[in-house]
């Protein structure tokens, strides 16, 4: 037995020294000294995402969701039985009981005779009650240390059982002063974790072929290894509640932790072992340099309330019934893990209104984004003229989105982001057929299997002016960027490392386009200013992106980020001041032709004609109002062709 913050000499019958794999530990040290995430780097984009990723979860999981199946070792005639037995809290409020703590090795079982397994044993503690301990909180905290046995470095695994019974009883069944009918509360957990150490492998592209073959003989022997990793802290949790449970109707995840007993008609005390707070870096590999292990364990009486929320994030891997979520807990649990830290110490560390205002502002960026989105498919889908739009931009971002899409697969990144990235190129490529026309030969087919596609322009953009204006658009933009795509180039091949050149081409030009990136919206500027007009221009969409961008400047200077995301965030409200400049400055355009194929002249011209100089009905395009339209059309065109020749 011990005393509320004594210290515990290691126990020798617990774990015992032992020897490691010096490559493990080399390893390690590798995994540890990579940089980690800044404080509240990403907890905006993070807080965005979680949002889209619960209503995506909520959504697809309706389809896909198993019927709940009935508990083993329940009896189905009880669960099916008419009315409901309410079970009540085998601890009633007041009530005196003993917290044991053991250490095995094995899962469900636990050597109660090697005593030297007995971690922290705290007598005299009463249920329900939040104001004892050494600080007045209901708190009691035991510090220790373990021998690292063999068994551990060979990455075996180590137990922590936590028992409480009523005061002077005991969990060991042998023992005089048994549990009454074995009726006590408990709950195991792994104390290690594992986690994989992955091996650099990337060397200069530009190194000899000697510096090449020592690398590889380096890394030849060197492989993705998973090593066991520990966390000096735990804290143990009993649930402080009364609700009257009922067997069979204890939703889920709270029915794995809530035990009946005697028919249904009482639950034991509910322990909760709770390692959220724990964060991912502060874990180490287990090695020969590890002699000892720190553990510092916590005691501490928790509310329903809290306790529903750490049990449901402990089930965000275990979706039972949902094949969406069984896929993508299968794909980079370690990614999800190390994101979470970042959302970890901005609740731990940033003001409380601070974080209620990135939380609302953070769903406000998400339904503006949805809004968006919703708007560029409308735009796209109803356009019906290409005049003062610029084509080449579309395949551009069809040529970006590809790059990024390739980039985050050739990449470690989670099942969220390359879903989203396939979602983003199969827009821009729909975008394509809206823009130009497209051929399929079949007659002549490449390698005698795919058909052969040739693009046309369509007649609303090859005979205006707009087709000129992007081709010089973007040949200045090409004497502008051109040297610096060669300028990054040389750079990223002489100082940084590369898995190959296939890596260091996508590195390179994601990189490049997530810097520039911005630069894609300036041949819309310049066709703009050629054609004096913005009518064209999708406003609804472009107004809730910049929205979006405002926001990002927003965060931009109350969160802490590199500085160039914060110039990334600046240089697109440049772009925009430019298009709300150029909307001021080009107000009416009587000559602009609309998504319909009409101009305001067009719409005079049938007021002239018509009687009283007014047309009835609705100012929308009409069988006559097109006739009239179509005697216009030449004069709309010798304009255009005036306005080229100028």
């Amino acid at each position: 037995m011990s005393k509320p913050g004594e210290e515990q000499p290691a126990a020798d019958g617990a774990v015992v020294a032992g020897n490691g794999n010096a490559e493990v530990a080399q390893e390690g040290e590798q995994q540890q000294q990579q940089p980690q995430p800044t404080r509240m780097e990403s907890f905006f984009a993070m807080t965005k995402s979680l949002i889209l990723r619960a209503l995506i979860i909520y959504f697809i999981s309706s389809f896909f969701r198993r019927p709940q199946a009935t508990p083993a070792g329940q009896d189905k005639s009880v669960a099916n039985a008419g009315p409901k037995i309410t079970a009540w809290n085998y601890f009633e409020n007041g009530t005196d009981f003993d917290l044991h703590v053991w250490l095995s090795e094995e899962p469900d079982v636990v050597n109660f005779q090697q005593k030297a397994n007995l971690l922290w044993m705290q007598e005299d503690l009463t249920y329900g009650d939040w104001i004892s301990g050494p600080t007045g909180d209901g708190i009691y905290t035991h510090n220790l240390k373990l021998k690292t046995s063999p068994h551990l470095i060979r990455n075996g695994s180590v137990y922590l059982h936590a028992f409480v019974t009523k005061s002077g009883e005991s969990p060991d069944p042998q023992s005089p002063n048994y549990a009454s009918n074995g009726h006590m509360g408990h709950q195991q957990h792994q104390l290690n974790k594992f986690k994989k150490l992955r091996v650099n492998r990337n060397y200069n592209l530009l190194a000899s072929e000697k510096e090449k073959l020592e690398h590889e003989l380096k890394q030849a022997n060197l492989k993705d290894t998973i090593v066991s990793h520990w966390h000096p802290n735990l804290t143990l949790n009993l649930v402080v509640d009364q609700t009257n449970w009922a067997q069979g109707s204890v939703p889920p995840p709270l029915d794995d932790y809530v035990k009946f007993v005697e028919g249904g008609k009482t639950y034991l005390p509910i322990l909760f072992v709770n390692d959220y707070w724990n964060l991912q870096r502060e874990y180490f590999p287990i090695n020969e340099t590890t002699p000892e292990l720190d553990l510092h364990l916590t005691f501490q009486p928790l509310g329903m309330f809290k306790w529903q929320l750490y049990a449901a994030k402990q089930m965000k891997n275990k979706w039972a019934g949902n094949v969406l979520g069984e896929l993508m807990a299968a794909s980079q649990p370690e990614e999800s893990d190390e994101d979470q830290d970042s959302l970890k110490e901005t609740l731990l560390d940033t003001n409380i209104y601070l974080l209620g205002v990135t939380v609302a502002v953070s769903i406000l960026h998400s339904v503006f984004e949805l809004l968006a989105f919703k708007n560029d498919i409308q735009f796209w889908n109803n356009r019906k003229s290409l005049e003062g739009l610029s084509v080449r931009s579309v395949f551009f971002a069809v040529f970006q989105s590809l790059i990024i899409l390739l980039y985050v697969l050739d990449n470690e990144t989670n099942f969220m982001i390359r879903i989203s990235c396939v979602v983003g190129l199969g827009i821009e490529v729909w975008k394509i057929h809206k823009v130009v026309d497209i051929d399929y030969n079949r007659e002549q087919k490449i390698f005698g299997v795919l058909p052969r596609i040739s693009f046309q322009d369509k007649g609303s953009y090859s005979e205006s002016s707009t087709k000129d204006y992007d081709k010089l658009a973007f040949k200045y933009l090409g004497w502008a960027c051109f040297p610096l795509l060669v300028a990054y180039f040389v750079y990223s091949l002489i100082y940084n490392e590369h898995k190959g050149w296939y890596s260091f081409v996508l590195n390179m030009l994601y990189g490049y386009l997530l810097t520039f990136g911005f630069i894609l919206m300036t041949p819309q500027l310049f066709i703009n200013y050629k054609m004096k007009s913005v009518a064209h221009m999708p406003w609804r969409m472009m107004t809730y992106k910049f929205l979006n961008t405002f926001i990002d400047d927003i965060f931009a200077f109350v969160i802490k980020m590199p500085t160039m995301y914060r110039l990334g965030c600046f240089r697109d409200d440049i772009i925009f001041f430019v298009f709300l400049y150029q909307r001021w400055q080009y107000r009416v355009d009587l000559k602009r032709v609309n998504e319909f194929g009409f101009s305001g002249e067009m719409e005079q011209e049938a007021k002239a004609k018509a009687p009283n100089g007014a047309i009835e009905g609705p100012a929308t395009p009409t069988a006559a109002t097109a006739t009239e339209a179509a005697l216009a059309a030449p004069a709309s065109k010798k304009t255009a062709a005036q306005k080229k020749k100028d």
